[in-house]
């Protein structure tokens, strides 16, 4: 019985042998190892990196580690990525060099200070190596020379402090497709010596200067070439129109001059050439290709009109802040389905809004703010289903506010204020359900404000001032926050005690009305409230004491009692409403130059974020509230602008996006933290 059974178990391992054998044949990797002079040198690397740092475990296999690749029968190493682990000894790097295997090397996002000459010997020698990055760490000092690195063809420096001039430190790198030397301290001339197979160059906020050389056109291979932020001048080359490869080209926050070149957008794909000194009209062939997506060509100092034809492709389009003339091309805008960004604002464009833009349906910026358009507001504005910033202001635009306007349902953002609108809010106004920032001021509006409005579940800021409103005040959104502006209207009676249930609002303006009776003593608990605005009405009876941080304004209220003491700083008497108008624009006038001239000395050292770094294909976000787009300024200049601007309590629009004009006084906004990161806002993406 026993000597059938060992036959039998005898007959079943057979199969089993020929399982595992025909399994082994396709797996052999399954069973393999790291070479032994690899292990070694991965375990002496196990040792130099802090344990609190890492979660490898000694004893298992490298190449199961986190961030080791090994080939397909794990014999090797072949890419290591030590990103973000917080080193900061360069000991490391010799070791590394020792894979003689490795093909791929990221010590991106560290604390390293330099690249010894023995990782450059030794890592040099490696012929396979094709990509190195060291983006985000503390390196300092100039270039190394990069000898050997034969097989290199990507090179990441960028997010470091490196200085001095590029040279010849890069010429053997033959193979080399891309370079990101992007945010350093490099200075001298644009490179022309690199690779001829170069399809990669960055080179932003540096410190180069010069002309684009010529013989940059001579990397035919190129498809993004980014040298914004630096120091450089002259005239855009129009042999860049010859790189057939070219896809993107930034040059914007330099000193450029002269005329735009024709021809330059032949097969780009991305321009950028704002923020430069850029003179003549726009090349009538600019906007037309149509591969063309992303063209911003705001501050500089372009003149004529806008070029008719526009590619219909194209995705953002930026002419804001130039001396452009003329009316807005209507022709091209209804096949422009791609359209999401189009600023024109602070140009001298004439004529009306083209009611084409209502069939912009991906538009979600429209900003036209600071011309001299005229006319009544097209309906057709209406159709913009995805529109969620709309602004309109400085503008002479006449007739009523469209009801279509009130189903806009994306609207987050509109600003139609110092126009000459004329009738009445829409009662629908309370349909905008993702309305943060409404400003209607200084318009010829009359009647009442529409009830439901407390039905804004997300409104931050409401300004009607300068307007000739009426009626009874309904009760207002709990969500304010920034300001609620009242001022210069018809409002007459009582003043609504609701308002105290406003327990987030910093700024409360109901100055130049006809409000009477006392100042409702539960303004007192209105704990985020920094100014209360009640010049010149028909207030009486004893001020509610408010704390002392509150500035409360009571000029021309000849009833009205202050019980409490109160300090200079707390309450400020306010000029009456007869103080002649010229006045006030001239103060207005000299502030405006003085924030000019201050702001012509501060460095062009600023970079706007999150739109640089974007590649072609990826989702760019939509308009976001209140701040997306910071100007970094030198800390001594900015603490000089920040001390005039608190001093004076003045600003211009071009300075500061929250401007609240009430008889020439601007309010600085409580979303925008001067004091923070040494930032100013600018204006949305």
């Amino acid at each position: 019985m026993g000597g059938c059974a060992r036959s039998g178990n005898h007959r079943l391992l057979i199969p089993l042998l020929f399982f595992f054998s025909f399994l082994f044949s396709f797996y052999p990797f399954a069973f393999s190892k790291l070479s032994s002079p690899q292990s070694e040198v991965m375990t002496n690397l196990f040792r130099k990196i802090p344990s609190s740092e890492l979660s490898w475990n000694s004893t298992e296999d490298p190449c199961k580690w986190k961030g080791v690749t090994c080939n397909p029968d794990n014999s090797s190493v072949i890419k290591l990525s030590l990103s973000g682990l917080s080193l900061a000894s360069p000991d490391i790097l010799p070791v590394i060099c020792q894979i003689g295997s490795l093909q791929v090397l990221d010590l991106s996002e560290n604390h390293l200070g330099s690249l010894p000459a023995e990782f450059i010997t030794s890592c040099g020698k490696i012929v396979g190596l094709e990509r190195l990055n060291f983006s985000r760490n503390a390196l300092v000092g100039p270039l190394p020379s990069f000898t050997g690195f034969v097989g290199l063809e990507f090179l990441d420096l960028s997010y470091n402090q490196m200085n001095g001039n590029i040279d010849s430190k890069l010429d053997g790198l033959v193979k080399l497709k891309s370079l990101n030397l992007s945010v350093n301290k490099f200075q001298g001339s644009v490179p022309v010596n690199l690779s001829k197979v170069l399809e990669e160059l960055q080179l932003s906020v540096n410190e180069f200067e010069g002309e684009i050389p010529v013989g940059v056109a001579d990397y035919r291979n190129l498809v993004l070439l980014d040298l914004s932020v630096n120091w450089l001048s002259g005239k855009i080359p129009d042999s860049l129109a010859n790189i057939t490869s070219l896809y993107r080209f930034s040059a914007n926050q330099n000193n450029f001059s002269g005329p735009i070149p024709s021809g330059l957008t032949g097969f780009l794909k991305i321009l950028d050439l704002s923020y430069n000194n850029l003179r003549g009209s726009i090349p009538p062939d600019l906007l037309s290709p149509p591969n063309l997506q992303r063209v911003d060509l705001s501050y500089n100092q372009l003149e004529g009109p806008i070029p008719n034809r526009l590619s219909s492709n194209m995705f953002r389009l930026r002419l804001g802040s130039n001396l452009l003339n003329g009316t807005i091309p209507s022709n091209s805008l209804g096949s422009l389905e791609n359209l999401t960004y189009l600023e024109l604002e602070k140009n001298s464009l004439t004529g009306s809004v083209p009611p084409e833009l209502g069939k912009c349906r991906s538009l979600a910026l429209l900003n036209l703010a600071q011309n001299k358009l005229t006319g009544p507001l097209p309906p057709e504005l209406g159709n913009l289903s995805s529109i969620q910033v709309m602004k309109l202001q400085l503008n002479n635009i006449s007739g009523d506010i469209p009801g279509r306007l009130m189903q806009l349902a994306s609207l987050a953002q509109l600003n139609i204020s110092w126009n000459l609108l004329t009738g009445t809010i829409p009662s629908s106004l309370p349909n905008l359900r993702n309305l943060t920032n409404l400003n209607l001021q200084h318009n010829n509006l009359n009647g009442p404000i529409p009830t439901g409005i407390e039905r804004l579940p997300r409104l931050l800021e409401l300004q009607l001032g300068k307007n000739q409103l009426s009626g009874p005040i309904p009760t207002m959104p709990q969500s304010l926050q920034i300001v609620l502006n009242l001022s210069s209207n018809l409002f007459v009676g009582h003043i609504p005690d609701t308002f105290s249930q406003l327990t987030n609002l910093e700024i409360l303006d109901l100055s130049n009305n006809q409000f009477s009776g006392r100042v409702p003593s539960s303004f007192t608990e209105m704990a985020a409230l920094t100014q209360l605005i009640l010049s010149d009405n028909s207030l009486s009876g004893i001020l509610p004491p408010f704390r002392k941080m509150v500035r409360v304004e009571i000029g021309g209220n000849e009833c009205l009692i202050i019980g409490t003491p109160l300090s200079p700083d707390v309450i400020r008497k306010r000029n009456s409403v007869a103080v002649p108008v010229s006045t006030a624009l001239a103060s207005t006038v000299f502030a405006a130059f003085v924030v000019a001239v201050i702001l012509m000395s501060i460095s062009k050292r600023f970079y706007r974020v999150n739109d640089e770094h974007l590649q072609l294909g990826e989702n760019l976000p939509l308009p976001q509230q209140p701040k997306t787009l910071l100007i970094h300024l030198k800390k001594n200049n900015y603490q000089n602008l920040y001390s005039f601007l608190v001093t004076t309590k003045t600003s211009i629009l071009a300075c500061v996006e929250k401007v609240y004009f009430n008889r020439g006084q601007f309010f600085f906004c409580k979303t925008y933290n001067f004091m923070e990161n040494h930032a100013l806002p600018w204006r949305e993406k």
